[in-house]
């Protein structure tokens, strides 16, 4: 068995969020010992690293609560598909390092790069994974029922997709100045919005979930810093400014 700040301390978390864990129904510890103290044995451990696997993929609590409290819920099948993730992202991390180091040459003037050599790893496969990621975990058939919708487009239709994306991020870029308030700003973010409907139609709250996945995922951030250092926190927080204006806040 393990103390709150033995966990703590090998999970790489705090007490406070152990504690939190606990308050909300994510993460019971194994047992509390008559002076109140919280002990966590192996099954507490493995749900305590089931919920962080889940949180590098920003997650929200209350879905990985849901997710983890099925029926169904496979410990052993979901490392597996944890696993494939890690994989898929190891050999993104790669394509981009390579496709840095040549925009580099590029910039310094070594070695001139094509237009869509800026873009090598950003194919229309990986456009439509990024889309679903986020939904990835939240229900399955919404997930195959989006991807039926992408595949049923045709080749330009989705040429069209991929090119209205882009403009919609370069847009943002230029409306910069003026604030992540000003009316520019949020007619972007609306556009954006309806531009993940040729994928699937997130929440609002999920619509919060993929703007901080931009910001703090790698591989998102990577693009976004191509067309400018600050616009994966400046989307972040239009974003915000959008939902919590559509939710009345």
């Amino acid at each position: 068995m393990f103390t709150v700040k033995q966990v703590a301390r090998v999970a790489g978390v705090t007490p406070r969020t152990l504690h939190h864990y606990d308050e909300i129904g994510l993460l019971k510890p194994s047992r509390v010992g008559a002076n109140g103290y919280r002990y966590y044995g192996e099954e507490a451990m493995l749900r305590l690293q089931q919920i962080l696997l889940y949180r590098e993929l920003d997650l929200p609590l209350e879905e990985i609560r849901k997710i983890l409290g099925r029926r169904d819920f496979d410990v052993l099948a979901a490392l597996e598909d944890h696993k494939k993730a890690l994989g898929r992202r190891i050999e993104r991390m790669k394509q981009l390092l390579t496709t840095v180091d040549k925009t580099i040459d590029h910039v310094k003037g070594n070695k001139k790069m094509s237009e869509q050599g800026l873009f090598e790893g950003f194919s229309e496969e990986e456009q439509e994974r990024y889309a679903l990621e986020a939904e990835k975990l939240y229900e399955p058939e919404t997930v195959r029922a989006s991807n039926r919708k992408w595949k049923g487009y045709s080749a330009s239709k989705k040429e069209q997709i991929l090119a209205e994306g882009k403009a919609i991020y370069s847009d943002l870029v230029a409306v910069m100045p003026k604030g992540a308030h000003s009316p520019e700003a949020q007619a972007i973010v609306e556009r954006w919005r309806m531009h993940m409907d040729y994928f699937w139609t997130p929440d609002l709250d999920q619509l919060s979930g993929l703007a901080q996945g931009y910001n703090n995922d790698p591989r998102f951030k990577a693009n976004f810093d191509k067309l400018h250092p600050k616009l994966a926190e400046f989307m972040r927080e239009a974003v915000k400014i959008y939902v919590a204006r559509k939710k009345g806040k």
